[in-house]
């Protein structure tokens, strides 16, 4: 029984390994995401969520099989979440499985694994930030958040050591209740730490269009208003407005 159990669990990673091989043939990796999705058990659905981890050399290729992991794993619903979750919490990229998570689970569910994630992805310095910029960008996009939960969870990485992740939260909250966005978007705005024209630049036509007050930084804002910004913004009424 035991030798059983054994040689059934090293068959299974074989066949998870000629998943994720990028350097196999097509239908090679399709034999074996046919046989995974066979298997259904939590295992092979981990071993299917790991096959949006890989890149193979083909693109066309590679985006039609993930796809087809992709629907694989909705249509096994809540059995998915468990091996999901598990993936996601080493993944380097998350744009695949959290297009999964908002089509299985509730609203509930949902927020409670993107807290996970973004508990994990606290702001500061990181080698790879490109999990972090994933998160912040799906989360920017999910149709399930409200205002204002979408700005307490975007509104720390306005502020990010990494310009690419200020630059995702920073667009991820245009559009959103102009009271929530403008005192972190402001305060991001006004910190000496931010060198970048592209991100200033950014804040401030996200303030414009959204006609966010400036309340008692009025002033301030309106002498951070320098160089070319001051050459098309101005503070006018308690907001900055375009020339």
């Amino acid at each position: 029984m035991v030798f059983g159990l054994f040689s059934k669990e090293k068959s299974l990673q074989k066949t998870i390994e000629r998943a994720t091989n990028k350097l196999a043939q097509q239908p090679d990796r399709w034999g074996a995401l046919e046989k995974l999705k066979e298997d259904g058990s939590e295992e092979a659905l981990l071993g299917l969520c790991r096959r949006f981890g890989v890149t193979s050399q083909k693109a066309v290729e590679d985006e039609q099989e993930k796809h087809w992991v992709l629907e694989t794993l909705v249509a096994n619903g809540g059995g998915t979440l468990a091996p999901l979750a598990r993936y996601m919490k080493g993944a380097e990229h998350l744009s695949f499985p959290l297009r999964v998570l908002e089509r299985i689970a509730d609203h509930d569910k949902v927020l409670a694994i993107a807290d996970e994630l973004f508990a994990g992805e606290a702001p500061g310095y990181v080698r790879m930030p490109e999990r972090r910029i994933d998160l912040i960008r799906w989360f920017s996009e999910w149709k399930g958040a409200t205002d204002a939960e979408a700005v307490s969870r975007l509104s720390p990485y306005a502020t990010d050591f990494d310009e690419n992740s200020r630059f995702a939260a920073i667009e991820g909250m245009a559009g959103r209740d102009p009271e929530l966005i403008g005192p972190p978007l402001v305060e991001a705005l006004l910190r000496p730490e931010e060198e970048s024209g592209r991100i200033k630049r950014s804040i401030v036509e996200v303030l414009v269009k959204a006609k966010a007050p400036l309340g008692d930084k009025a002033s301030a804002v309106a002498g951070a208003l320098a160089g070319p910004l001051s050459d098309d913004y101005k503070v006018d009424g308690g907001v900055i407005k375009k020339r």
